[in-house]
């Protein structure tokens, strides 16, 4: 499942970026998928060069067919400002909230339903993902690495988009571990997000 970030969260809209794309080849195929794609990635700046124009175009395999004959340009766009997973080593930005995807469930290109990516909080493949900055955030087992204390902290870790336990002293601490839980049902049936969880404080 592509959704690293749970429902909770308390943020400030003005601690969301809304100028990076996802790097090429980061997106997932669908949205069922799990990787660099998925919502609740910790992502760094990988393309900022401000002198290309906001928007690039280029031929892209994304749009099916795209050399009929007497056909002047069929080009997809794509912002120019990028990001990428962040790891140990690199600079943190923020959390993707959205996730990066190509097709739904079925397979279906997202391209063509605009109303089923907006049910699914998903961008497509080149469009401004949103990255908040700081704020508190409920993630998923598979937004870190490792088990996570209680009132310590946390840093990148050397696995992309991930963060990993650190003491609350360590320099390379980007957040503070408020809370730790685990999700069960009380059925056989469980959801995709059953497990643990953790509650984290951003850009303290």
């Amino acid at each position: 499942m592509a959704i690293r970030i749970l429902p909770f969260r308390q943020y400030n809209e003005t601690d969301v970026i809304n100028m990076f794309a996802l790097g090429n080849g980061y997106a997932n195929e669908q949205t069922t998928d799990s990787g660099a794609g998925d919502a609740g990635v910790f992502v760094s700046v990988s393309a900022g060069d401000l002198n290309l124009d906001p928007i690039t175009y280029a031929t892209d395999s994304y749009l099916g067919k795209t050399d009929y004959p007497f056909v002047g340009a069929n080009q997809y766009p794509s912002v120019s400002l990028k990001v990428k997973p962040a790891a140990s080593g690199d600079s943190l930005l923020g959390v993707t909230l959205r996730q990066t995807a190509k097709a739904d469930e079925n397979g279906e290109k997202l391209l063509y339903y605009p109303q089923k990516r907006e049910e699914l909080q998903c961008v497509l493949p080149g469009q401004a993902v949103p990255v908040a900055t700081r704020g508190l955030f409920t993630v998923t087992a598979s937004a870190y690495n490792g088990a996570l204390t209680l009132g310590g902290g946390v840093k990148l870790s050397t696995v992309s988009g991930k963060l990993t336990g650190c003491l609350a002293t360590d320099t390379a601490k980007v957040g503070l571990v408020m809370a730790t839980g685990s999700r069960t049902s009380p059925t056989s049936i469980t959801d995709s997000l059953a497990g643990n969880y953790a509650m984290i404080v951003l850009g303290l």
